[in-house]
């Protein structure tokens, strides 16, 4: 395809995560099980939440959110890896390459956001017992999800706008498994100094400063528990605790992936597989596996499936 002095490239060949087939097979296996575990896990989170009245809170209205964008934010990436390890040319067209790339920052962009409400809902918490539910209302938690939404809309936009005017001419092998900004930025035939800079400013940096504040928030929180009963002190740390190692296995990962340079390190599919395939998967099983109420919820709905509305 032409296009002024330069010869478009139609497609990218990805070079995955091995090359030998006898692998590739047990890959396969390997993340169609994670894959698996992350859907019913989500799922799970999000029937459980729904039909439990008891859950019909701020604190599970955002997790269950939060379920939503994980399973979301894999399946981005998952089947089209699946698919691919059964395959012997491992190919994406150029718009199936951007389109990735868009859902990928704006799943992961509102996933961020989420988290951040999430703390501040258990800052209010802590803080305003009281007038928790009041200040957290139906109405104030849907707005906040929007702006989840919304946020993740507008820094996956910024992304895509300054990649697409970028013209790509040869070579177009990817040595990813999926197409994300850093990998596809370094195939462009012209300087990108910009577009880094701007990208490491838009992806990197916020997302180091975000996470930094978050810890301080959290931090926070853990201290204003001193003042708290026995079991509400601890009931509420361990949910904090849950909340910090989620944020933790989203932000980490970011940060070593779009808060440098762009230049290729031998752990850099390792970081993208947590990123991508084992957080959406572990972010459910930390949340129902250390969560009291949640591991209840769970228990009554598979007692009785139909209790759990009326209850």
């Amino acid at each position: 395809m032409l296009s002024g002095n330069h010869t478009w490239v139609p497609e990218f060949v990805f070079l995955g995560l091995s090359q030998t087939q006898e692998l590739q097979l047990i890959l396969f296996l390997v993340f169609l099980f994670v894959y698996i575990t992350t859907v019913v896990g989500n799922l799970l989170i999000m029937v459980t939440v729904t039909s439990d009245s008891r859950l019909h809170t701020p604190m599970y209205f955002l997790l269950r959110n939060l379920a939503v964008t994980d399973l979301c934010y894999s399946t981005v990436t998952a089947p089209k890896m699946l698919v691919d390890f059964l395959s012997e040319k491992k190919i994406i067209s150029y718009q199936g390459c951007m389109a990735q790339i868009f859902f990928f920052h704006f799943l992961g962009g509102a996933m961020v956001f989420f988290l951040s409400v999430m703390a501040y809902d258990r800052l209010v918490a802590i803080s305003r017992p009281l007038h928790y539910v009041t200040i957290m209302n139906t109405q104030v938690c849907a707005g906040l999800v929007v702006a989840s939404w919304v946020g993740g809309f507008i820094h996956s936009i910024s992304q895509l706008a300054l990649m697409l005017p970028l013209p790509f001419c040869g070579p177009n092998i990817l040595d990813n498994f999926y197409c994300d900004v850093p990998q596809v930025l370094r195939l462009a035939c012209t300087d990108t100094s910009l577009q880094e800079f701007l990208i490491i400013s838009n992806s990197g940096v916020l997302v180091l400063i975000w996470f930094l504040l978050l810890l301080v928030s959290y931090s926070v929180i853990l201290v204003m528990l001193r003042s708290h009963s026995g079991k509400a002190r601890s009931k509420a740390a361990s949910t904090c605790t849950n909340h910090i190692i989620v944020v933790s296995m989203v932000f980490i990962p970011s940060i070593y992936l779009y808060a440098r340079p762009f230049t290729s390190f031998s752990m850099d599919k390792a970081v993208s597989i947590s990123q991508t395939v084992m957080t959406p998967m572990l972010n459910p099983m930390i949340y129902a596996l250390r969560n009291q109420e949640m591991q209840a919820a769970v228990k009554r709905l598979g007692r009785h499936p139909l209790a759990c509305k009326s209850e």
